[in-house]
């Protein structure tokens, strides 16, 4: 089995998929690895590091996607690196095939087995495999540190000879991995902390992290099977941007991170509730990339509104890129050897991690649902 560490061509990547130690401990484990060039060059790990944990370098590409027997990617995979896949060969990655149909589909053309890492299920075993969870973390803590350092007050009360300065007071939205770190990190840059998230059951967490529980107001169920928010109707929308319109105007600093898969982002602050925001706020949009919990949320720019400072960066775990790639990779591990046996993949269907994974294997995306929602997507 040679397993290939891909170089992300995802704009801003900084993160790799597979660190050196854990190289190291595949090899251990009589796994080749062949890790591309400068792979982890943005994350600070050289390709010395690669090659003293017994990693073979790779300097050209598109011969690393054709030798590798499994690659091992973060974001999913351009048409061109779909295309320079070996038939036959594995691919380990955040696919989201509904928002990339044309490389789902042609991975599926090419008979590649793909197993994508956001359909891990949120189950006790896939715990230490949630790719997902970690980088919400990474993402969670950096934007804080964003806000923070975009923010023209102290976070902590700070009592000086010039005067008692007051703590900022911050304002997270969406209390899942992501949304808990920020509260944690905003605690302990001594701000005061309010919090919303429609799911009830997660009040204990985050009064535990010392912030404040805003009650959602919403009458219906908005917790998922596998513990996610729920989309929510137009009218319990409504009452959400309730509940929390009066926290925002008193908010220095608000971090959105409300995410419903496979949905569009619910729009939790719209333009109106925004003017009642005061002159040098800022608000971060961990949900920019689904559209934004904010009605004024750009993809991928921060831009000033009226004095207030809207951060709809894509990719925040990036920014902590070296202890991001470490958790990535701790992961991937953990995934490999699921799913690895004496060297070998091994698909075990009747096993939900796997049976979840794998969206193409032997010429077909798996899962009428999917197959269906894919021609849809074309069409």
């Amino acid at each position: 089995m040679i397993v290939g560490v891909a170089r992300e061509t995802f704009p801003g990547e900084r993160r790799v998929g597979l660190v050196p130690e854990g190289v190291r401990r595949l090899i251990a484990d009589k796994i080749e690895v062949v890790v591309a060039s400068g792979a982890g060059q943005a994350a600070w790990f050289s390709d010395d590091d690669y090659a003293r944990a017994g990693a073979r370098l790779e300097a050209a590409p598109e011969k690393l996607l054709d030798h590798a027997d499994l690659v091992v990617k973060i974001n999913p995979p351009t048409l061109l690196e779909v295309e320079a896949l070996r038939r036959g060969a594995a691919l380990v990655c955040l696919l989201y095939p509904r928002a990339h149909v044309a490389a789902t589909l042609l991975l599926a053309a090419r008979g590649v087995t793909t197993l994508a890492l956001e359909n891990l299920p949120r189950t006790t075993v896939a715990q230490s495999m949630d790719v997902l969870s970690s980088q919400s973390s990474a993402a969670g803590y950096r934007a804080v540190i964003v806000a923070a350092n975009l923010l023209a007050k102290f976070f902590p009360m700070l009592m000086t000879p010039a005067g008692t300065f007051a703590p900022a007071r911050v304002l997270v939205l969406g209390a899942g991995v992501a949304g808990l770190q920020a509260i944690a990190t905003a605690r302990r840059l001594g701000a005061l902390v309010e919090a919303f998230d429609v799911r009830r059951t997660v009040r204990e967490q985050v009064e535990s992290l010392g912030a404040k529980y805003i009650e959602p107001w919403v009458e219906q169920s908005a917790e998922s099977a596998d513990g996610y928010a729920d989309q929510l109707t137009e009218a319990a929308l409504e009452r959400a941007r309730n509940a929390i319109r009066s926290p925002l105007a008193n908010a220095d600093v608000c971090i959105t991170t409300a995410l419903v898969p496979h949905q569009r982002a619910p729009i939790l602050i719209t333009r109106e509730m925004l003017e009642c925001m005061r002159p040098g706020s800022v608000l971060v949009d961990l949900a920019a990339a689904q559209g934004g919990n904010c009605e004024l949320t750009k993809a991928g720019e921060d831009f000033v509104w009226r004095g207030l400072t809207i951060v709809g960066r894509l990719n925040l775990a990036a920014e902590v890129a070296q202890d991001a790639s470490r958790m990535f990779s701790r992961n991937m591990e953990k995934f490999l050897a699921h799913v690895l046996r004496d060297g070998l993949l091994r698909l075990d269907f009747d096993d939900e991690i796997t049976r979840r994974c794998v969206v193409t294997h032997d010429g077909e995306v798996l899962g009428v649902e999917l197959r269906q929602a894919l021609a849809s997507l074309k069409g």
